[in-house]
């Protein structure tokens, strides 16, 4: 349920707000061979990671739609991976997105394809994963969203394939097929220049599919169908103190069957200048039928451009 509640939590459809950009480096001659682009590969994750922590604290969708680009557009994204010698194994991935805008309307459906061979030419991963964000302004108050996903494991069919390091007990519970739709309704309380506050609320049914292993030893097992209702209520603060600071409050509640689920993340932005911009944020999540309810984390983002 900790997968549903972050994609249900997550607002209807997320943009990027104008943080400082990062220098570009060239990679040198030689750079593969003496361990440099391994390390530059590193350095570039983490500019994306704090690039993603101050994207998602804005809200863009706080005022209601921004201006955004008008009809169909999209984008499709492919690697592959071969590699032979020490490790013989493939990785190929393809990712797509298809969105359209209209007026008060905005859409968009996105695709993940994971295909991997082992070293032993054997599959140890086949992943399809499909998403659906959607959003109408009703006017500059109420509006109405729906999300929706999809994710299907193929090694889970059968017969079912094991990776290298897995044995028969680790498949108790390997999700084959995890769906989720929900639908509801959002009202902005707050609707200033300085501060705006969102609340959302929606039901959605989650349908899972699952592998049940029976007898480790005598390798036997079914699958078990799962079909669940679950309540979602979720807030968005954004309070700015002036044009260097402003304060973030998500929150997040989903009930089901299964469990609770609750999250809040408390943010302090600073954006001092276009060079720098400082974030820190405080995350409290509660699942109920965990051992350890509640954990909490401490983050923080800096960046500086010069």
């Amino acid at each position: 349920m900790k997968t549903l509640a972050y994609l249900a939590g997550a607002t209807a459809l997320a943009t990027a707000f104008a943080a400082p950009a990062f220098a570009q480096s060239e990679i040198a001659t030689g750079a593969n061979a003496t361990g440099i682009s391994s390390v530059n590969e590193q350095m570039k994750d983490v500019e994306e990671a704090v690039r993603d922590d101050f994207d998602r604290s804005s809200d863009a969708y706080r005022f209601g739609n921004p201006e955004r680009r008008e009809g169909l557009f999209g984008s499709v994204a492919l690697s592959y991976v071969g590699r032979t010698g020490n490790s013989e194994n493939q990785d190929f991935s393809l990712s797509g997105r298809l969105s359209a805008n209209q007026g008060r309307f905005s859409q968009s459906v996105g695709i993940l394809l994971e295909y991997g061979e082992d070293s032993d030419g054997d599959t140890d991963t086949e992943k399809t994963y499909v998403i659906y964000e959607g959003m109408y302004d009703i006017n500059d108050r109420f509006y109405g969203f729906a999300l929706g996903r999809l994710s299907t494991d193929a090694l889970a069919d059968d017969p079912i394939s094991l990776a290298d390091d897995e044995t028969f007990d680790d498949l108790d519970g390997r999700l084959k097929r995890d769906a989720y739709f929900g639908v509801g309704p959002g009202y902005r309380v707050i609707n200033n220049d300085t501060t705006a506050w969102r609340v959302q609320a929606a039901v959605g049914v989650r349908y899972t599919k699952a592998v049940d292993v029976i007898d480790p030893v005598a390798e036997t097992y079914e699958y078990n169908s799962n079909t669940e209702v679950g309540y979602l209520l979720s807030s968005r603060f954004y309070h700015k103190i002036n044009d260097q600071f402003f304060i973030t409050n998500d929150t997040d509640y989903l009930t089901s069957d299964a469990n609770d689920t609750a999250t809040n993340e408390l943010g302090l932005n600073f954006k001092m200048t276009d060079a720098f911009a400082t974030r820190v944020s405080y995350k409290t999540e509660y699942v109920s039928d965990r051992a350890t309810r509640t954990d909490n984390t401490l983050g923080v983002s800096l960046v500086y451009g010069f």
